[in-house]
């Protein structure tokens, strides 16, 4: 491993001096950012996968979306389709993407669309109706687009501050980039975590003054769910079970289903994969297939003993509130001004 980090080493040089290279230009006006007329908050990260982008739009829409009308742009990573895509009730994991679908799944009451070219996108959205505040999932590298609110997401166990550019780290954007993020949201902390700490790993990243950091935990639901039925852990003990995941950091749920005792064989693929005829009569052959919410997502309707065990995030020492608070300020009427 040490000698492929060696020898990736020039490129992810060369990686870095594109990306600087970018950021310059759009930072001294040579490339151009819009701003769009409605509020919109972009919800983003330094590194490739695995901070919690999805489960983080997906706590914005239940708390938002009873007092606000809101709409949900995504670029549909992997998606088989192209340009501007609404969601609708006849939409496919195929049209959207796996994170967009599973995302329409649970919230049908939200206006959902995908497009690569977010300022076209927001565009057909406002065409659409009059929103009062557009989410914008994983979009922090599209500068095309300047949010009126900047979250950045990064992890408690490898924060942006560790890593390095591509292909030697997972960094796809430069450090010096969360300067741009009005919030910087450290995920997957522990839950016990102290204000002590909180403070810190503060310190470690070194916020800007203008910056507010929070700091959120992953909490598992109690039960394994689909569309029809719930199982306890207790019920899955002495079954045949696999657990497949497509996503960039499984690590977490396999801690959480060793932690209950269960035993189970581990189907590991790379993040958004499509699953094949063949996968599935293999994963069909056990008594109960455990997966991803994402990966749900993909398989739910191909496998009758699917079920995924559902995520989401738990602010620690009154940061739901904090930003909660901050969204409302942004979406009054004032925002402009």
């Amino acid at each position: 491993m040490r000698w492929l980090r060696i020898i990736a080493a020039p490129i992810a040089l060369i990686y870095a001096l594109v990306v600087y290279l970018r950021n310059f230009l759009f930072d001294v006006g040579f490339f151009k950012s819009t701003i769009s007329n409605t509020p919109t908050i972009c919800v983003g990260n330094l590194s490739l996968g695995g901070t919690g982008k999805t489960p983080m739009i997906d706590f914005l829409v239940s708390n938002l979306k009873q007092k606000k009308k809101i709409a949900v742009l995504s670029r549909g990573y992997r998606r088989k389709s192209k340009g501007f895509q609404l969601a609708t009730e006849k939409s496919t994991v195929e049209v959207l993407g796996d994170e967009p679908f599973q995302l329409y799944r649970k919230h049908p009451d939200v206006t959902l669309a995908v497009d690569a070219d977010r300022v076209n996108g927001i565009q057909k959205l406002e065409e659409l109706g009059d929103f009062d505040l557009i989410l914008l999932d994983d979009a922090f590298q599209h500068r095309k687009v300047k949010p009126t609110l900047s979250i950045l997401l990064t992890t408690f166990d490898k924060p942006y501050t560790n890593d390095f550019y591509l292909p030697t780290g997972s960094l796809r954007d430069a450090k010096n980039q969360s300067k741009r993020a009005d919030l910087i949201i450290v995920t997957k902390c522990p839950s016990s975590l102290s204000k002590k700490d909180c403070k810190a790993f503060s310190n470690k990243i070194k916020p800007l003054e203008h910056q507010n950091v929070l700091f959120a935990s992953l909490r598992y639901a109690e039960n394994f769910i689909n569309d029809e039925q719930t199982l306890t852990f207790e019920e899955l003990a002495n079954k045949k079970l696999a657990l497949v995941t497509g996503i960039a950091k499984p690590e977490p749920l396999v801690a959480q289903l060793k932690s209950k005792e269960l035993q189970f064989e581990h189907l590991k693929f790379k993040d958004h994969y499509f699953f094949s005829a063949k996968d599935i009569e293999h994963f069909s052959q056990f008594e109960v297939v455990l997966t991803t919410e994402k990966d749900f997502a993909r398989l739910g309707n191909k496998l009758n003993n699917l079920y995924y065990l559902p995520i989401a995030h738990h602010f620690l020492n009154g940061g739901e509130e904090e930003l909660l608070k901050k969204i409302e300020d942004l979406t009054k009427p004032d925002w402009q001004s």
